[in-house]
């Protein structure tokens, strides 16, 4: 026995529920694949907007970038910040429809072990 260890270890708990590792992959390949889908409709946004003028972009945003001897993007801050608020509005939408499928498939309100909801006088309710 080490000077540093402890008499009396707690065993780690298990948890009561295991997660699907089918779930991990769907959340790995959104992370992935959002964010491409996000700049790709960036892209064609930006194209439409030049051509189109729907919105006046300042010309901060409308310039091309260029990396020495490698290669140049048309319209690259313009490109990402739209696609950033494509990647926000993306996520919440995923966000909005988990959160209805799991209020429709999850577990009860109350579990096994909760006590029912306290029965109040009819003077009290609103």
């Amino acid at each position: 026995m080490g000077r540093y260890d402890r008499f009396n270890r707690t065993p780690v708990k298990e948890r009561p529920w295991k997660v699907h590792p089918i779930w991990r992959g769907i959340g790995c390949a959104l992370l992935i694949i959002l964010p491409v889908m996000a700049y790709a409709g960036a892209v064609e946004i930006v194209a439409l907007n030049s051509k189109n003028q729907w919105v006046v972009l300042p010309a901060v945003f409308m310039q091309t970038v260029t990396a020495p001897y490698l290669f140049s993007v048309p319209h690259l801050y313009a490109n990402l910040s739209v696609a950033l608020l494509l990647l926000v509005i993306g996520y919440g939408v995923l966000v909005v429809i988990y959160s209805i499928l799991y209020s429709i498939t999850g577990p009860g309100r109350y579990g096994p072990l909760d006590a029912p909801p306290p029965k109040r006088p009819k003077s009290w309710r609103r």
